[in-house]
């Protein structure tokens, strides 16, 4: 009989016990609906926010840019890379077929805009198209930045890569060549490469894309290190919906206004800009994201409006029509402003 009696009292127990789970399950569920009375309400802290995008002047851009950084860093789930600035690994395996030789993009570019030129690719990701680009037009120079370490570290590696082979490929050609030629033939030629004054070092075509090619480490929107450069064409590829998600209409006008003073007059803007539709898909990928989607005023239809009306360019060009038939992820719109 007391044995049923304790029974009867540990069936009670769990019960209560199975109730207060339940109890606390809906507290945490509706913790945002229950304000402390310590704590100011949620709404007022979104309108202090809107006072601080509104009065641009009064909070500096690197004093917003901590506090979406913090937002970022909650947002990070373990053993889950989360990609807020759009730094994917691997973008470019994602982005071209295996089918595909090279980035479809490099056929609508014009070389005139690049050889013998300085250049600047904002967004570099792992560095394949600026190393492509500097290798299939002959820049001059041309940098490219990106706001995440790892993937300049992974542009570095594939710069050396490219070195490497490039180097090799130079070695196998001068040995086939001098079986074949007398060393008169050889001298000849050179001279004739060098008649109008320019050295060796000087021409595009015989440097090393290491002595063409730099990845720098760069948050374009807030930087200030590349101020005194001045540049013959830049590339914003992919780029702007990344800017506009975690910086808002106001990063997404300091992005246009600081091509506009870094191109040199004539300098030619090429931008690949994402449709709204890929906002919507990536809006949730952080708090800062997500907060700025519902703000953002400025669509992508309206960028060529604003480039040509509002920040001074002269003209515009349309490639897109050039890509027609392009693997999937290359359908995108690419346009070529001159200053």
């Amino acid at each position: 009989m007391g044995r049923d009696n304790d029974q009867k009292k540990d069936k009670k127990k769990r019960k209560r016990s199975r109730e207060n789970d339940k109890n606390i399950e809906k507290v945490v569920a509706n913790e945002e609906k229950k304000v402390p009375t310590q704590q100011k309400p949620k709404q007022e802290n979104e309108k202090s926010i809107e006072k601080v995008v509104a009065n641009e002047e009064k909070v500096p851009i690197e004093q917003k840019q901590k506090q979406q950084g913090n937002c970022n860093q909650s947002k990070k789930k373990k053993n889950q890379e989360v990609y807020p600035f759009g730094n994917y690994r691997n973008y470019y395996g994602y982005r071209i077929s295996n089918d595909t030789d090279e980035d479809p993009r490099l056929k609508v570019l014009k070389k005139e805009w690049f050889q013998g030129k300085d250049c600047l690719d904002i967004g570099c990701n792992s560095g394949i198209m600026t190393i492509h680009i500097a290798k299939k037009f002959g820049c001059r120079s041309i940098l490219g930045v990106d706001i995440d370490s790892s993937r300049i570290e992974d542009a570095h590696w594939h710069l050396r890569k490219f070195v490497r082979m490039q180097n090799s490929a130079k070695s196998s050609e001068k040995n086939s060549s001098s079986e074949g030629k007398d060393g008169a033939h050889g001298s000849v030629e050179q001279s004739t490469s060098l008649s109008n004054g320019e050295t060796k070092a000087d021409n595009p075509e015989t440097k090393d894309l290491s002595q063409i090619v730099s990845f720098q480490k760069e948050n374009f929107v807030l930087t200030r290190n590349l101020d005194e450069n001045r540049y013959d064409t830049i590339l914003c590829l992919s780029v702007t919906k990344w800017v506009h998600l975690n910086w808002g209409d106001d990063g997404l006008i300091t992005l246009f206004s600081k091509i506009w003073r870094l191109l040199q007059p004539g300098g030619i803007f090429v931008m690949e800009p994402q449709p709204w539709k890929s906002y919507e898909n990536n809006r949730r990928v952080s708090e800062t994201t997500a907060m700025n989607y519902r703000k953002i005023v400025l669509r992508p239809d309206s960028f060529q409006e604003i480039l040509l009306d509002k920040i001074g360019f002269r003209t515009v060009e349309d490639l897109t029509s050039s890509l027609s038939g392009a693997s999937k992820g290359f359908d995108r719109q690419i346009l070529a402003f001159q200053k």
